[in-house]
């Protein structure tokens, strides 16, 4: 076997390497090895776009969105707006929103200006004189506009204006600063603050045309300030009513007196629950935490009213059976009676249960007095 030939160093070439496998790419600044004739060799083909993994903890990006068509197809429809509260936390009311109002307003509002328009101008008038008394309304409109501008500089209220400007100025300045910087969470110092600011501002004569002279007044910060201690005092009226609120006999007269004052507060109540998410915001907008807890105070109020209601009827119905045990007679007029107080003791428990709708619970007490009145009722409508 013949020998092979020696190999010389001078006929050596470097053979090119491998490609690299399809998910690696070449590094930035890479060469490829030179080729027999020096050109480099053709790259390698692309591979394919390996779809990006997650990384562990993260979520995977969202789909693109879709494009609509011109052919009347859409992309799926943006989620509705939240539809209005139904049930327990929004419970029908007799105020309800009138479709016909808009318009009869309107109406009468086109009806009611038109009264005082000019009528249309007659056929027999030119178009050339049109013209004129058009022409002649704008002059006609800036001397009545000067006249009421040089009338307004001589009037004593213009005058007063412009005296509380100047002699208000630094108070005003003061109330500025406070109401920009005023932030609560506590309502007894929410009230102690809108107290402050009425006293400054009660002496002017009118107080949008003077605070309208000082640049940036916090004039929106001002009014939902009153609006919010406005709201709170009047549902701190409210508990302090029915917590001085005299439940005292005859039964039936109390029941009188109080049925249509909850009936008043329910709906009250029940109106601002449906607009307290939006009012909260408007509030926290101007750095007011309004403390929607005088709600609940309202609530756990009338359901002592609802109790004390339902001891009286249980101590009158057994003031009436210590009556009956003396007197054995069964005339008409004393079955009447009974009838009657089982009415009174159902009026009773009917008011009750409302008020344990309305508030959503109710206490130990409440509970109790619930059960003993029920039997009381089925126990007189036994004997009837």
């Amino acid at each position: 076997m013949a020998a092979s030939p020696p190999i010389l160093a001078s006929n050596m070439t470097t053979p090119p390497p491998p490609p690299p496998p399809l998910p690696m790419m070449p590094s930035k600044g890479s060469v490829s090895a030179p080729t027999r004739n020096g050109a480099a060799p053709p790259p390698p083909p692309l591979p394919l776009p390996l779809p990006m993994m997650p990384s562990k903890g993260s979520l995977p990006p969202p789909p693109p969105p879709t494009k609509s068509l011109k052919n009347g197809a859409a992309p799926a429809p943006a989620p509705p707006p939240p539809a209005p509260l139904l049930g327990p936390r929004g419970p029908t009311t007799r105020l309800k929103r009138s479709a016909q109002m808009g318009n009869l307003y309107r109406t009468l509002r086109k009806k009611m200006e038109g009264k005082n328009q000019e009528g249309p101008i007659q056929e027999a008038k030119s178009s050339q004189a049109k013209r004129g008394l058009t022409g002649n309304s704008n002059g006609e409109k800036q001397g009545m506009a000067d006249t009421i501008a040089e009338m307004t500089k001589k009037s004593a209220y213009f005058q007063q204006i412009e005296k509380d400007v100047k002699q208000h100025a630094e108070s005003i300045i003061e109330v500025k600063a406070a109401i920009t910087a005023f932030q609560t969470k506590d309502m007894t110092e929410l009230l102690k603050f809108h107290k402050y600011v009425e006293s400054q501002l009660e002496d002017l004569i009118d107080e949008g045309q003077v605070l309208a002279r000082f640049e940036g007044f916090p004039t929106k910060k001002l009014e939902t300030l009153r609006t919010a201690a406005a709201l709170y005092l009047k549902l701190d009226a409210v508990v302090t009513n029915l917590k001085i609120w005299k439940v005292v006999a005859p039964l039936s007269q109390l029941l009188d007196r109080i049925e249509p004052y909850f009936n008043k507060i329910k709906r009250e109540v029940e109106a601002f629950e449906r607009t307290k998410d939006e009012e909260a915001k408007k509030f926290q907008t101007h750095s007011i935490n309004f403390d929607f807890k005088i709600i609940v105070r309202i609530k756990e109020s009338m359901v002592d009213i609802s109790s004390s209601c339902m001891e009286l009827a249980l101590q009158e119905r057994k003031e009436m059976e210590a009556v009956e045990k003396k007197e054995t007679g069964g005339s008409k007029t004393e079955r009447a009676t009974k009838e009657g107080n089982t009415k009174l003791l159902w009026r009773t428990f009917q008011f009750s249960f409302r008020v344990y709708t309305f508030a959503g619970g109710q206490d130990d007490r409440a509970e109790r007095l619930t059960r003993e009145l029920a039997f009381r009722i089925e126990s007189c409508l036994q004997h009837q």
